[in-house]
């Protein structure tokens, strides 16, 4: 009779093969989500024609007002982008105009800046949850992966019946049980980062992923939801004048002098704090019904600040509108989203997060590399299917580190004034991410592992010497951030690649303790 599989042995297959079959796509999620953590600096890095004034927010808004009043002294409403930590820009639009259509001013002389087009760092942001492709499929494909890591990691603690001891263990130049013990330690030493970051990712989009509430409840109506779930949501919608936050089209009041629009940076700060506001919209500027919202940054608190304002009268300077308070269910779901983009703590908050973000892709690779080495080292290793895995592993891991980095290499390169430039940075990451996985289907596993992380290396090592030669002015404090970043990202690619050259001599040495190791990992 044939013995049924124990339940250690039943997660342990269900943890391999949830593990390899959606690990690419983990890998791919996770490494874009990580390098997103820094989205807005990267944007800053890929747009050397802007400069860091180092004006703060009173100045500036100032600034912007005197530019607004001489370009659109008629507006129906101006919109005013406030330089802030992460992002030093100062930008402004009149009327209609949504968030693409800013123009960009200097923060000190107030001139018109025309930085270079890009896809910039928000292109990891968007890739990290549709993975470039039309959003609902994306997100859909998304959080089936995000499903498979819940999977990954139950069964994983499942089978790990000596969790704390995998913690404190790692015996470095033993080729597979350094691989396991890696693989072990970093999963157990981020647990908790690790479902924290996969179910509040599966939160954001509760209402596409469990629509059967709403479809219940409000009739498919997800906008009478959302009215219910934020009281003041209808009266904010009114004051801006209807759908979408468009300016009411009537005929215009009176005139009348404001406020100056610095004395309401004043009153944000003193209701979000010094250094927390993102945004100025001002609606009827001039008018006697002129009001001014002010919006806080996402990252004022951990719970998650989008749409948010403080209404004033701009003429009074009196309080029209405070946010009122969060209902619990929407509370939840906002901490969530909180704890998901990692907006609240500052830098230091940040650097955690990236540095979790790495290990956990270090994580999800050494476990897909794990996969193959145990079948290399098996009498009946299935010659075909390893191979199709092994070149698998490499174009996603290898290849994809390649890509990103590629897409640096061309912000700097391709010419500023390229038409449809967007599209061709996007041309050269998914370029070099093809070239990756033709080189991993040619070349023999350890020689393609070598040459791309050597390749990827060796590019990030150089992105100072890029900034430096292809910069406007000496790089400030957040693109020198980046180019140490990269530079420190290249050594540890460099190191990796490395040990991989010594792979040859420890693979021998290996073989010959294969029938010891093989027992030991059985164990």
């Amino acid at each position: 009779m044939s013995r049924h599989p124990s339940l250690t042995q039943s997660m342990s297959g269900l943890h391999t093969w949830a593990g390899l079959v959606l690990g690419w796509l983990l890998f791919a999620i996770f490494l874009t989500g990580t390098l997103a953590v820094f989205d807005r600096e990267l944007n800053w890095w890929m747009q050397p024609e802007l400069q860091d004034r180092q004006v703060d927010q009173a100045s500036a808004v100032q600034v912007a007002q005197r530019w607004l009043e001489a370009n659109h002294p008629a507006g129906s409403a101006w919109n005013i982008g406030l330089p802030t930590a992460r992002d030093p820009s100062l930008s402004v639009s009149a009327g209609e105009q949504r968030r693409g259509q800013r123009t960009l001013i200097d923060a000190e002389s107030g001139e018109q800046v025309e930085p270079r087009e890009t896809v910039g760092g928000s292109f990891f942001f968007r890739f990290h949850y549709t993975l470039h492709m039309p959003r609902v499929i994306g997100i859909w494909v998304v959080g089936f992966a995000a499903m498979a890591m819940l999977v990954a990691i139950i069964s994983g603690i499942i089978i790990h019946k000596k969790i704390f001891k995998d913690f404190f263990t790692f015996r470095p130049g033993k080729g597979q049980r350094s691989w396991l013990d890696g693989h072990n330690a970093s999963a157990v030493l981020l647990l908790p980062f690790h479902l924290m970051i996969t179910y509040t990712g599966l939160v954001i989009f509760f209402l596409i992923y469990m629509p059967a509430a709403t479809d219940a409840l409000y009739g498919g109506d997800r906008d009478a939801l959302l009215r219910e779930l934020r009281p003041g949501a209808q009266q904010q919608q009114g004051a801006r004048g209807g759908e979408g936050g468009r300016a009411p089209r009537e005929v215009p009041a009176a005139s009348a002098a404001m406020l100056p629009l610095d004395h309401f940076i004043t009153l944000g700060e003193a209701h979000y704090g010094a250094g927390m506001l993102s945004s100025l919209a001002v609606s009827q500027p001039g008018r006697v019904n002129a009001r001014v919202e002010v919006r806080p940054l996402l990252g004022s608190r951990l719970e998650l600040t989008k749409g948010e304002a403080l209404a004033f009268n701009a003429i009074t300077g009196e309080l029209l509108r405070a946010p009122p308070p969060t209902r619990t269910s929407l509370l939840v779901q906002k901490v969530m989203a909180g704890l998901h983009f990692a907006q609240f703590g500052g830098y230091s908050m940040r650097w955690l997060y990236f540095i979790c973000g790495l290990v956990s892709s270090a994580m999800i690779a050494s476990g897909l590399v794990l996969y193959t080495v145990k079948r290399r080292r098996q009498p009946a290793a299935q010659g075909v299917w390893l191979r199709q895995v092994e070149w698998l592993n490499l174009a996603c891991v290898g290849g994809l580190m390649l890509a990103c980095v590629a897409l640096l290499w061309a912000n700097r390169l391709l010419p500023a004034d390229l038409a449809e430039r967007e599209g061709w940075e996007l041309r050269v990451f998914f370029g070099a991410w093809l070239a990756a996985l033709l080189h991993a289907r040619l070349r023999a596993p350890l020689r393609g592992w070598l040459e791309q992380l050597a390749a990827s290396a060796v590019l990030l090592l150089g992105v100072p010497l890029l900034d430096l030669l292809t910069a406007l002015a000496v790089p400030d404090r957040i693109r020198l951030g980046v180019d140490l970043t990269g530079f420190g990202l290249g050594a540890l690619l460099a190191l990796a690649a490395w040990k991989v050259s010594k792979r040859p001599a420890a693979t021998v040495r290996a073989a010959r303790r294969a029938p010891a190791a093989m027992a030991e990992v059985q164990s």
